[in-house]
């Protein structure tokens, strides 16, 4: 399992009633912006997009759409598993691709990493993502 830094901090109700945990890993490329890479609150994860960003250096990959789409995924396999879980406990997805003739590729992919039950999906073609990717994937993970 990667080591994770966990930064605890009270939402909702005064007195803490109710927790949420920032997730956070070297393993996965730190964020590029004010945000947590994910948020953990009771058994639910809540995963900030991840793109094809290099952990070690945060710049993007070199290599084609299927390169980006590996590197993504593994990069939010890292952060899940910093919080205890896997990559089978991803109840929901979203795709962002920003050339949907790239769908069939994605789905080819998407089956290394997941089987049936497959998590509920949504796919989204966009303009453009952050630091010129041409992928992004958000989850929500319920842990055990």
């Amino acid at each position: 399992m990667a080591a994770a830094c966990k930064a605890v901090s009270a939402f909702g109700r005064p007195g803490g009633a109710d927790m949420a945990t920032a997730i956070s890993t070297k393993a996965a490329p730190a964020a590029i912006g004010p945000y947590s890479q994910a948020i953990q609150a009771g058994r639910t994860l809540y995963l900030s997009g991840q793109i094809a960003l290099d952990p070690q250096t945060g710049q993007l990959v070199a290599g084609d759409f299927e390169v980006q789409v590996h590197r993504a995924i593994r990069n939010m396999k890292a952060v899940i598993e910093a919080a205890g879980g896997t990559l089978a406990q991803c109840v929901r997805l979203t795709l962002y691709l920003t050339d949907l003739a790239n769908f069939a590729k994605a789905n080819e992919i998407m089956q290394t990493y997941f089987q049936a039950p497959y998590p509920a999906r949504s796919t989204v073609g966009v303009a453009s993502l952050p630091r010129g990717a041409a992928f992004e994937i958000e989850a929500t993970v319920v842990l055990e």
